[in-house]
């Protein structure tokens, strides 16, 4: 059981470094429990580098990850079991079903208490459904995607542009899947997407990465009550060399 006083995500002071340029530049970044973040950037920006220097599938250069307290360099193994996780296009064995391959991953997390059927119906995939993964359409693969995410009853979800390929119906069933899971289960999410009008629909709290920096961090409400441009324009802005005002 986590203490009642950790913090799903504590970013300190990240640098990451590829052939001698900085990709993550001096980063920080606190999430809140039973919160929806999202994280926005144009292509490059360092999302999915920050997201699997998060997960541990990259190592950090210099500052510190800590999720609920545990630092990632040391003790990647036990913060995992306490993640979902989707980055980039997901790989599943293709030849066996979505039941099989969320089994599978429950084996791999040490986790006897995820309910596969639930979840399969929570996603819109049919549990009695035995085709082979292979035959899945490109929505029906993302929404095993966030069904092998959540399976594991993760307390922080990690979600890399988790709508792709998915129809307005379904961008519209997973936004109130998390939106369920932040409420019923106080799951906290930090999310990545170019659909800039979802992150509207769910998220707290946004912060904007240019060039690997963080450069604004915004409540929903306030971009709400203080920018009636909308996200879009202040998104534009923050990018393209404005600032915050």
């Amino acid at each position: 059981m986590e203490n009642q006083n950790s913090v799903p995500l504590k970013i300190s002071n990240v640098i990451k470094t590829f052939d001698g340029h900085d990709v993550i530049k001096k980063f920080n970044l606190t999430i809140e429990e039973g919160s929806i973040y999202g994280l926005l950037g144009p292509n490059g920006a360092g999302k999915t580098t920050l997201f699997k220097l998060i997960t541990g599938l990259q190592q950090l250069t210099n500052g510190k990850i800590e999720v609920f307290n545990r630092n990632i360099a040391t003790q990647k193994k036990e913060i995992l079991r306490n993640i979902g996780i989707i980055i980039e296009v997901p790989i599943f064995i293709e030849h066996l079903s979505a039941t099989e391959n969320l089994s599978i991953h429950l084996k791999y997390m040490n986790c006897s208490d995820g309910d596969i059927v639930k979840v399969l119906e929570d996603v819109g995939l049919e549990p009695t459904n035995n085709q082979p993964v292979s035959n899945f359409s490109l929505g029906m693969r993302q929404r095993l995607a966030i069904a092998r995410a959540i399976v594991h009853n993760p307390k922080l979800l990690i979600l890399d542009e988790p709508i792709n390929g998915l129809d307005p119906m379904g961008i519209r069933e997973m936004r109130q899947l998390f939106l369920n899971l932040v409420q019923n289960k106080n799951m906290t999410i930090i999310i990545s997407s170019h659909i800039l009008s979802e992150i509207e629909h769910i998220a707290d709290k946004i912060g904007i990465i240019v060039k690997g920096e963080l450069k604004t961090e915004v409540t929903m409400k306030d971009v709400r009550d203080e920018h009636p441009e909308g996200l879009e324009e202040l998104f534009l802005n923050i990018v393209t060399g404005g600032t915050l005002k």
